[in-house]
């Protein structure tokens, strides 16, 4: 079994990699201030779920793969930065339809699975978070204890725990935002417009985020 200082020391250095704004925490602001704030929730729960699809893979030996083949890395980077920058393009292309809804009275909002599937494409794809479980999660494990695949998806739980809360007080803050933007139709077309924009400068520069191999 692991200590509890084990766990702690885990908890706690995934408080630090989550509170570091990446590509999550990007990704959940453009999305507040494009949509509002059920589909940022609602995508942080997503990406929290894709983020520990990525704990189980690392637990089952995927990530000892991608650590070793800048090939593998290098797909995976790419597949999420050019979902992003598709995302960025839509919401910059419908960011009109946002100011016509207010004017009719019309909610704008993104069907509840879209929004977690966008979450889950965003985690899953994540390069900071797949690189930290390769890196950390073996070395809190206890491999006399046995069983470290599941020593590692039991700790990995940790870390999508904390990303829900703190990716969600992102989320929130942003949202609230975009409410007062929301009171001038300019205001929030401008706003649409940003959060787009902020998805595909995200994309790009995960593109071209290269690893030291």
């Amino acid at each position: 079994m692991m200590s509890l200082s084990q766990v702690l020391a885990f908890a706690l250095l995934s408080v630090v990699i989550v509170a570091v704004p990446g590509p999550s925490v990007l990704f959940t602001i453009g999305r507040a201030l494009t949509v509002g704030r059920r589909e940022a929730l609602l995508t942080v729960v997503g990406n929290a779920i894709g983020v520990y699809l990525q704990v189980v893979a690392v637990a089952v030996g995927v990530g000892v793969v991608v650590e070793r083949s800048a090939a593998v890395f290098t797909v995976i980077k790419l597949v999420g930065a050019a979902y992003l920058v598709y995302l960025g393009v839509q919401a910059i292309r419908h960011r009109r339809k946002v100011t016509e809804a207010l004017a009719e009275g019309v909610p704008t909002v993104l069907p509840s699975g879209r929004a977690l599937r966008d979450g889950i494409v965003v985690g899953v794809a994540n390069p900071k978070s797949i690189v930290f479980f390769v890196v950390a999660l073996p070395q809190f494990t206890d491999p006399a204890a046995g069983h470290v695949p599941v020593q590692m998806m039991v700790l990995g739980a940790l870390f999508p725990v904390i990303a829900v809360v703190l990716d969600s007080v992102w989320a929130l803050l942003a949202a609230t935002a975009r409410v007062w933007f929301s009171r001038s139709p300019r205001r929030l077309e401008l706003v649409g417009g940003t959060g787009g924009l902020m998805m595909i400068g995200l994309g790009a520069s995960i593109a071209v985020t290269g690893r030291k191999d």
